[in-house]
């Protein structure tokens, strides 16, 4: 088969790797002309470092992350709300803080060494579109595919079929830091529901901070002195590396979108990742599920199964994880403090409950189908 791509962030490049080393030839379309490693950090899930395991880049990826091995969260009081360690759902389990950067590194270093692949960077892609016998992608020229896969993020304006996008009210400011704080733990400080902050081990001697902060508020946080933002910070999390942040410009706001489909693929095009199935990172899922789309669409393919098989096992997964994402963030990131007191006296009496904290590092971990069901097939 010749498969077009659209987007060269996690998931085209996982999903172009798996369809050359199976012989088909990829076309990769990517809008920026020289991409590089941007963003802050991520975490790998179990499911994710699976995917990338299966393509050989394992090893690479965890010589540039910090294994995470439990997820920790207090009150500003040092009430416990959250305390998981991935060795109590699996033993030897644990989550990767990585940059995204360097995941984005190993994909593309990668793509290029494949002579299957074509990468045509510095390509915007103005449509995308199926007629009888192929489909097409349009960048000024038509060309046509036996398959287009759109992987081109959170902020697309190529959406699955009925697509519904709601943009998150809140979102957050990052700074990537050299720092060894809360090794092996992804630790996370609250202040009701309007204040969030955490520390993620990212790899390569640096940290990621985090900052909850609403999306309308952002331009009024540049006015303001940059000290101000910083004593805020530092009065929720003391520890918070922020010695290196001069300016607004050393810090990064990411936005979070709601993307909620009812299926993933449309005559001869599939949608894959961020602009398929988008979600607040609460449950720090979406690297992961784009990883994990590749690996089930390639085996779709490589079965000789109808694009309809694809959107049919995708579905109880992400339909999970986006409920389960929409109704916790809430509880973390939003202007209703009166549901903090629900949240720091609910959330331990219920991880003493066996059950419950068994489905929580499932969710966690990346694999869960539904509230009652177990893990994901990929």
């Amino acid at each position: 088969m010749h498969v077009g791509i659209v987007g060269g962030g996690t998931g085209g490049p996982a999903l172009a790797l798996f369809l050359a080393r199976a012989g088909h030839e990829v076309t990769l379309y990517e809008r920026v002309a020289n991409p590089g490693p941007v963003g802050a950090g991520i975490l790998l899930q179990p499911t994710g470092l699976e995917v990338l395991r299966r393509l050989g880049l394992e090893q690479r990826v965890l010589s540039h992350g910090a294994r995470v091995e439990r997820l920790h969260g207090t009150t500003r009081s040092n009430w416990v709300v959250l305390d998981l360690a991935y060795a109590d759902w699996r033993p030897g389990a644990f989550g990767l803080g990585i940059q995204r950067g360097a995941v984005f590194g190993a994909l593309w270093d990668a793509v290029l060494a494949e002579p299957s692949v074509r990468v045509r960077t510095g390509a915007e892609v103005h449509a995308t579109g199926d007629e009888p016998g192929a489909a097409w992608i349009d960048t000024g020229e038509r060309e046509r595919f036996d398959l287009v896969v759109v992987a081109s993020g959170a902020r697309s304006e190529h959406r699955a079929p009925g697509a519904r996008v709601t943009p998150y009210p809140w979102g957050a400011l990052w700074v990537v830091a050299e720092a060894d704080l809360h090794p092996g733990v992804l630790y996370q400080r609250y202040r009701d529901t309007r204040e969030m902050a955490g520390i993620l081990p990212s790899g390569m001697g640096t940290v990621s901070l985090f900052w909850s902060h609403r999306a309308d508020a952002v331009e009024a946080w540049r006015r303001a002195p940059i000290e101000d933002w910083k004593a805020r910070v530092r009065a929720l999390l003391p520890e918070a590396p922020l010695d290196g942040v001069y300016s607004h410009d050393d810090v990064l706001f990411a936005p979070y979108f709601d993307v909620v489909a009812s299926r993933w693929h449309e005559g001869r095009r599939a949608w894959i990742g961020d602009c398929a199935h988008a979600m607040s990172p609460q449950l720090g899922q979406g690297a992961n599920l784009a990883l994990v789309d590749a690996a089930v669409l390639a085996g779709v393919i490589e079965r000789g199964e109808p694009l309809a098989r694809y959107s049919e096992l995708r579905a109880d997964h992400l339909r999970f994880y986006s409920w389960a994402s929409r109704a916790l963030t809430p509880f973390f990131q939003s202007s209703y403090p009166v549901l903090a007191p629900l949240r720091d006296l609910g959330s331990p009496l219920f991880h003493g409950w066996g059950w419950y904290r068994r489905q929580m590092l499932g969710a966690l971990a990346g694999g869960k189908t539904g509230v009652f069901s177990g893990d994901v097939a990929f």
